[in-house]
């Protein structure tokens, strides 16, 4: 249909992981040692950073992306635990990701009304 569907269907995958990512830094930010995890992904998807997995032509399509962005370790300066968590940081960043993700929703919401309209025409 159109390359839309899939990259907002990226956007949607990527910032989902992303916000497992975040509450789990949040919950650990008390923990001696954590070390704070964020997926770092480029927003210009010209780069095709979202691809599907199949090793040969027979496999079933997987439905839901891959994830082909690196996970790292955020460089925060540690507290004396060593854990580098700062809550009032992830909350902001959690804000952000769900707005990002909110966007998506209403775009493709958006995308999928006008096919519907164009349907019924």
């Amino acid at each position: 249909m159109s390359d839309g569907f899939k990259i907002l269907e990226g956007l949607l995958y990527i910032t989902k992981a992303r916000h497992s990512f975040i509450a789990s830094n949040i919950a650990n930010v008390d923990t001696p040692f954590y070390k704070a995890k964020d997926i770092k992904f480029d927003m210009n998807l010209k780069d095709e950073v979202i691809a599907l997995k199949v090793t040969t032509e027979n496999h079933i399509r997987n439905t839901e992306p891959v994830v082909t962005t690196d996970i790292k370790g955020e460089s925060n300066q540690p507290w004396l635990d060593e854990n580098n968590v700062e809550l009032d940081i992830e909350v902001a960043k959690m804000t952000e990701n769900a707005i990002l993700y909110q966007a998506g929703l209403n775009m493709l919401s958006s995308k999928i009304k006008i096919f519907k309209n164009s349907l019924r025409r």
